[in-house]
């Protein structure tokens, strides 16, 4: 699809308004979504918006089906992120039954989706998110692409990169079913086992994929963090938002309250730990309690709802300690663990908080968290690192071969919620079934909903910081892109609004005139 950049007088424009920019459809993302920006009369920016105009109403049509097929279904909400839809789903079908899966299918499911991990982050930096800095922001647009990466760095890298996801995707295919949109999960369980020759393969794999990461983090030390334009781009305030922090994390000790515990980020299971804009912790919860935690803002002018924190409230687009936005991100994940589970992993989230010079320098002896945004493409690296070194430790494991992965569940009346983390934030399922299992209610809650407040925040801080006097090009509205493209948002596991959703219908002659606009919602 061809971007296409306008410019326009806005019909019926609030008082001071003269200009608007459009950028539709907005570019290297998972589904839809478009820019407006409004100028004022000194052609600064007076307003900013992330659109999403598109609605996919999977929440509503899948009630009445059975909740046993739903990790069949979700899973086909995205074929980018499949894996996340399909754990999130097979673990509410399981709490609302009742029932624990089995120890080695639970490995396997974890296994499946660091394999997930490392190919989908692999896809974010080298094909969507890094092109910006590893070609340039002022690049030709044909140019910031993969394509583009190869020319400047080489075909090893392109070999590198195709190479890593191959061999995810060859382990997802093998135990899950299908390369994508798998079909794995069954409550309680896993189709398959995983037998002593796919052990070998995958631990070569996993091998890889360590040696991999830390190939990804070089380039980025030497591209970003080396290069004074990059650096100064990464630490500068045009892309800094101080909000909350959300994350799945898992406690390896303390007393189970967030006090004298050391949490790590756990991308399958745990608790959900919100931490604030100056490194204390605001809540730790079971998935099951986010509703008493996080409430969801409609706006007339996208399908994509805001979710905010009910802590705080909802104060509009505004960032600092008393607002209720709060993002769900590799970065936020960061900032809401103590320490990472893996070795290697732990070295390069140390050195990531000594950049900053914020390791430890909370008042309560945490990391202070790290709030300019672009960071989060080092996080995303370091959270590569961890998905390989845990890949090694499943398969290691002595259980992993275990051919008892399959058991007989019934079907139940009950409600189960479940989370997982998706690369690009936190994903919650919510159902309820009757006495047949049958569904009655759905409710997603996705990484990208969670990030849509920080989102409009980042793009605006963007574009007023980029577009002064009327005077704009290519190149800084793709800036104004990189506010966006950090947190790899996925619009079409966004889009999933329960009920009426507001829908503006407008009617333009040829001279593009507004004839009649008509309003739903």
């Amino acid at each position: 699809m061809t971007q296409a950049i306008t410019q326009s007088t806005p019909q019926n424009a609030p008082q001071g308004i003269t200009k608007r920019i459009t950028i539709d459809p907005i570019t290297r993302l998972e589904g839809h979504g478009k820019i407006e920006i409004f100028l004022d009369g000194a052609g600064d920016v007076s307003q900013a918006y992330f659109q999403i105009p598109e609605l996919r109403g999977f929440e509503s049509f899948c009630v009445g089906r059975q909740a046993e097929d739903m990790p069949n279904v979700t899973n086909r909400i995205c074929g980018v992120c499949p894996e996340a839809h399909h754990m999130a789903s097979i673990k509410a079908v399981e709490a609302a039954f009742g029932v624990e899966c089995l120890p080695a299918a639970r490995r396997i499911r974890e296994l499946i989706y660091m394999a997930f991990f490392v190919a989908d982050h692999t896809t974010h930096f080298y094909c969507l998110g890094g092109p910006d800095f590893i070609v340039g922001i002022d690049a030709p647009a044909a140019d910031r692409n993969l394509l583009g990466v190869i020319k400047k760095v080489g075909m090893d890298v392109a070999s590198q990169v195709m190479h890593a996801r191959q061999r995810n995707h060859d382990l997802i295919k093998r135990l899950g079913g299908r390369g994508i949109h798998l079909c794995g999960a069954v409550p309680g369980g896993w189709s398959v086992s995983l037998t002593p020759e796919m052990r070998t393969d995958f631990l070569a794999y996993a091998d890889q994929n360590v040696k991999f990461a830390q190939f990804s983090l070089k380039i980025f030390d030497d591209i970003v963090l080396k290069n004074p334009a990059n650096r100064d781009r990464v630490l500068s305030d045009l892309y800094r938002h101080e909000t909350h922090s959300m994350g799945m994390v898992r406690g390896r000790n303390g007393n189970g309250d967030g006090h004298g515990a050391d949490y790590a980020p756990d991308f399958y299971d745990g608790q959900i730990r919100v931490i604030d804009t100056v490194g204390q912790q605001v809540a730790l919860f079971d998935p099951s309690d986010y509703l008493n935690h996080i409430a969801e803002r409609v706006e007339p002018w996208s399908y994509l709802k805001f979710p905010y924190l009910k802590h705080f409230g909802w104060h509009g687009f505004v960032d600092g300690q008393t607002s209720g936005v709060y993002q769900a991100t590799p970065l936020s994940r960061l900032n809401v663990a103590d320490s990472m589970a893996t070795p290697l992993a732990q070295a390069e989230f140390e050195r990531f908080y000594d950049t900053f010079d914020a390791r430890g320098k909370a008042s309560n002896g945490r990391n202070l968290p790290v709030h300019h945004r672009l960071a989060t493409h080092w996080a995303r690296l370091i959270e590569v690192l961890y998905a390989a070194e845990r890949m090694q430790e499943l398969l290691r494991h002595p259980d992993i071969c275990d051919p008892h992965v399959r058991q007989v569940v019934q079907a139940r009346a009950g409600v189960g919620i479940a989370s997982v983390e998706a690369p690009r934030g936190t994903l919650t399922h919510h159902y309820e079934t009757d006495d047949n299992g049958i569904l009655t209610r759905v409710n997603l809650v996705v990484g990208t909903t969670n990030n849509n407040a920080a989102i409009s925040l980042s793009i605006m801080k963007a574009a007023r910081g980029l577009i002064k006097g009327g005077v704009f090009d290519e190149g800084i509205l793709n800036q104004v892109e990189m506010a966006f493209r950090l947190y790899d948002p996925c619009c079409s596991c966004a889009t999933h609004a329960l009920g009426q959703a507001p829908l503006q219908l407008t009617l333009r002659n040829a001279r593009g005139d507004v004839l009649d606009r008509v309003t739903r919602g």
